[in-house]
């Protein structure tokens, strides 16, 4: 009898922890909505003003500090951006792989050397690389807790301030890029130093191509309206990097709650089923007691 107690106490935690899992999806289904709102909407803009900064590389002088293109790369930066909570399935680890793996092929000497930092945006990941001893030099854990675009303006004013004074050399924004509710990418992309033969090269797109072709007449001139889109554009690249791994996030929150609905549904039909072979297995001992009994009464 204490085995089906035992059985019936763990049906119902699964029962409880299947009702919290089927909340939690809700949750972050209702998230994922606002999320992809504010992605979406964030998308042309990040785009055109990347179209717009891109006409005028073409044309300025290269006196931008922001444009300079080190013979040396001593000095490394990575902005990593994970999430602040967990149950998201593979989320934060796949990307925290995958960036470990870029470091150790790509930058082993300037692990060596210390000369490689991090900017870890969320607890997972700020979490995550101080315990493997890496150089963070700056965390912001409960980072999603209110998504403002200030907050993200003032870390890349940071790195384009250290790049534009050469403490840094190479700026790098990891993050998950969204795709789907059930897929995202892992991206590792290099904002600085900007590629201006990239950003000023043609397209395959002949309108793009056209618009490239147009000689344009600034006012004042092309450096100094660089001087002001440039960060701008920048700050653009790293809010879309946020906005894109907050979306992804949830969608995986949401696929992962609703697979752990699922695995608990089956494990509670599992123990249910083992719960009634137990009570049958119960039943038929007892009444095989009650028969035994009734019979030796009988003999006597």
């Amino acid at each position: 009898m204490a085995n089906l107690r035992d059985i019936r106490n763990r049906i119902g935690s699964v029962q409880n922890t299947q009702q919290i899992t089927k909340a939690m999806k809700m949750v972050a289904a209702a998230k994922l909505r606002k999320a992809q709102d504010r992605m979406i909407s964030t998308r042309p803009y990040a785009s055109k003003i990347k179209d717009v900064v891109s006409r005028l590389v073409g044309s300025a002088g290269g006196k931008n500090p922001i444009m300079r293109s080190p013979d040396k790369v001593d000095n490394v930066l990575f902005i990593v951006i994970g999430s602040d909570r967990g149950l998201c399935g593979g989320f934060n680890n796949n990307l925290f792989k995958e960036i470990e793996k870029k470091l150790s092929d790509e930058f082993e000497t300037h692990l060596e050397n210390n000369s490689l930092s991090l900017v870890t945006i969320g607890k997972k990941a700020t979490s995550y690389f101080k315990k493997r001893k890496y150089k963070v030099a700056e965390g912001f854990p409960g980072f999603f807790d209110n998504i403002e675009y200030e907050p993200v303006a003032d870390i890349m004013a940071d790195a384009i301030e250290r790049f534009g004074s050469e403490e840094y050399d190479e700026v790098y924004i990891a993050f998950n890029e969204f795709k789907s509710v059930i897929a995202q990418t892992r991206t590792i992309q290099k904002v600085l130093p900007i590629d201006t033969e990239k950003m000023s090269g043609s397209d395959d797109n002949s309108d793009h191509a056209s618009q490239q072709s147009i000689d344009y007449i600034y006012e004042p001139d092309s450096d100094a309206i660089l001087e002001k889109l440039l960060p701008l554009h920048l700050n653009m690249q790293l809010w879309r990097a946020i906005l894109e791994s907050n979306a992804a996030e949830q969608g995986a929150r949401m696929t992962a709650m609703d697979n752990a609905t699922e695995n608990a549904k089956d494990l509670e039909r599992e123990l249910k089923l083992k719960y009634n072979q137990a009570r049958q297995s119960a039943i038929t001992t007892e009444i095989s007691e009650i028969v035994s009994g009734a019979q030796a009464l009988s003999d006597n």
